[in-house]
């Protein structure tokens, strides 16, 4: 019992270190790719982990916490609420939903970060950050474009990592089930 807790705490932190490493360090080298409106945050490839075990749940959500700190003067305190929130109910519902397979792939589960940080983050920059007002229109444009740069991660960069994991048997050898 004692070396699974011990597991489940080092991945979380192992996790979330890399999340925040690769985000600070994309928003270094690419400036506003990682933490502006429209986002193709490349750390986000890590939710893959929340396939393969639980402790990626606490360890993306933290990730993103300390991420959005890092760029709190881009787009101030409310990323930090909506954007974490959506990282953890995604992670959430990527883990409860993995063994849904489509052509043996976990097409459902990642489509639930750009389903989850389009409505809610997509949300947070039509009400917070858009003059004039919230206009549902508006709100289903910024959640588009947000979803999209999930999916573009997900799907592009994702799907391949999670089945190459599968195929070689790390799932298994790295992650807690």
């Amino acid at each position: 019992m004692k070396k699974k807790t011990t597991l489940y705490i080092v991945q979380s932190a192992v996790i979330a270190a890399l999340y925040t490493v690769l985000t600070i360090l994309q928003n270094t080298l690419l400036p506003g790719t990682a933490s502006m409106a429209v986002q193709f945050r490349v750390s986000e490839i890590m939710t893959i982990f929340a396939l393969f075990t639980p402790a990626a749940i606490p360890g993306l959500t933290v990730g993103c916490i300390l991420a959005n700190i890092s760029s709190l003067s881009t787009l101030g305190p409310y990323d930090l609420i909506f954007g974490s929130a959506a990282s953890l109910l995604a992670a959430i519902l990527m883990y409860r939903t993995r063994n849904i397979r489509i052509a043996k792939l976990p097409i459902l589960s990642c489509l639930m970060p750009a389903l989850l940080n389009g409505i809610l983050v997509g949300f947070e920059i039509e009400f917070f950050f858009v003059e004039g007002g919230f206009h549902f229109g508006d709100f289903l444009l910024q959640g588009g474009l947000v979803a999209l740069g999930e999916l573009g991660v997900l799907i592009i960069l994702g799907l391949p990592f999670a089945r190459l994991l599968e195929v070689r048997g790390l799932d298994k050898k790295l992650m807690l089930r």
